[in-house]
């Protein structure tokens, strides 16, 4: 937050394929929050990718990078699609989003899963496994393999090319990545599960050595589990209900919260927020985007599921703006919407009506009213 205001500044950055069209629907609803509950916050939309490439020769411009750079809050659409192959690799990756995870060190990205009893007949998974299921998984975000060096493509002597990377972790990238799982789990149901690969890589041996320090040392009060990340894959899809806090490393997290989505109905349901460290005024960067990709199968069709991005503008009401009435309200909104039969293509049962993007968005805005009116007649 702002120190010199109490007004939040939030980057719009809907980004390519299918991101723009479900950005634009969660930043109807933060209008709504601005109009309607008082929200303070102010929203500036800046350009990603192709279209600022053509023009600019970077896929992050300047007024895009000034946006972002003076936001306390940056809500993402998504990146890539078949118009990355007219921007050089070498542009892509000088504005990545691991480029902006590191420059802006979102350590901590905490996706929740959760199971919506409305969606249970679409669901991929049986009714009995997802009833119950809310949890959040953890990962870690600017470490790890994806970040680790040395990496790169050689020609061997023999003429065979290899691949190369590195996986490593320090004490400090996890014991700050495990705080945040511990303190979340604090205000949950006080069990966190660490999840690695202890039995083979020495990365992992010093993951669950310094969490369980961790754990003795702050955290004692938290039940504390491990499992290794195949068994925790297959038990993801088992019996997800299990888990309450998850935490791991980036590579293994990157897996998980995609095999997670099962348990949540659909990947475009997903949200996410990637959190970096407290300042000295009490505030934090933070990062928030649905988990799916920029789907360009689809990009253009208008028939995206925009709940991921919506629930997405959720987690940033509770956790920039500190409102967590007003992200209590948007996810029952949602709720109700679902509930009412509201649902795109990806997550329709045979037969059920398919909503558009826009559809959807005046669906969530309609029950918005609704229970908000609710709220008041209670008041």
């Amino acid at each position: 937050m702002n120190n010199r205001s109490n007004t939040v500044k939030v980057a719009v950055v809907g980004g390519e394929g299918i991101g723009p069209e479900v950005t634009a629907q969660s930043h109807r609803i933060l209008n709504w929050f601005i109009a309607k509950r008082g929200a303070p916050m102010t929203l500036r939309e800046a350009q990603y990718g192709l279209i600022p490439y053509l023009s600019t020769g970077r896929v992050l411009p300047d007024d895009t990078v000034e946006a972002m750079d003076e936001a306390d809050a940056i809500l993402w659409g998504a990146t890539g699609g078949p118009e990355t192959k007219e921007v050089p690799a070498s542009a892509r990756k000088a504005g990545s989003l691991l480029s902006l995870r590191s420059k802006y060190d979102l350590y901590a990205n905490l996706r929740p899963i959760v199971a919506s009893q409305a969606l249970v007949d679409s669901a991929p998974l049986k009714a009995e496994i997802l009833e119950g299921v809310d949890f959040v998984i953890v990962r870690e975000l600017t470490s790890g393999i994806y970040f680790g060096e040395p990496r790169g493509i050689e020609t061997l002597p023999d003429g065979q090319r290899r691949g190369f990377n590195t996986e490593q972790y320090t004490t400090n990238q996890i014991r700050r990545v495990a705080r945040a799982a511990f303190e979340l789990a604090r205000t949950r149901r006080s069990r966190l599960c660490s999840v690695d690969k202890a039995n083979v890589l020495e990365t992992s041996v010093v993951w669950r050595e310094e969490v369980t320090a961790l754990h003795k040392e702050e955290f004692s009060d938290v039940e504390l589990t491990h499992l290794y990340v195949d068994n925790a894959a297959m038990q993801i899809v088992r019996e997800p209900r299990q888990f309450d806090v998850m935490v791991t490393g980036n590579i293994f997290g990157d897996i998980l919260s995609d095999c997670a989505a099962m348990a949540s109905g659909s990947l475009g349901m997903l949200p996410s927020a990637s959190l970096g460290p407290v300042d000295r005024f009490g505030r934090r960067k933070a990062l928030y985007e649905p988990v799916h990709g920029s789907a360009p199968d689809i990009a253009g069709k208008g028939i995206a599921n925009p709940l991921g991005s919506i629930l997405s503008a959720a987690m940033m009401l509770r956790l920039t703006l500190n409102r967590p009435e007003d992200a209590d309200l948007l996810e029952r909104a949602v709720a109700t919407a679902l509930e009412g039969g509201a649902r795109t293509a990806d997550i329709a049962e045979p037969g059920a009506k398919k909503l558009s993007t826009l559809e959807m968005g005046d669906a969530v805005l309609s029950a918005l009213d609704k229970v908000a009116g609710k709220e008041r007649e209670r008041a």
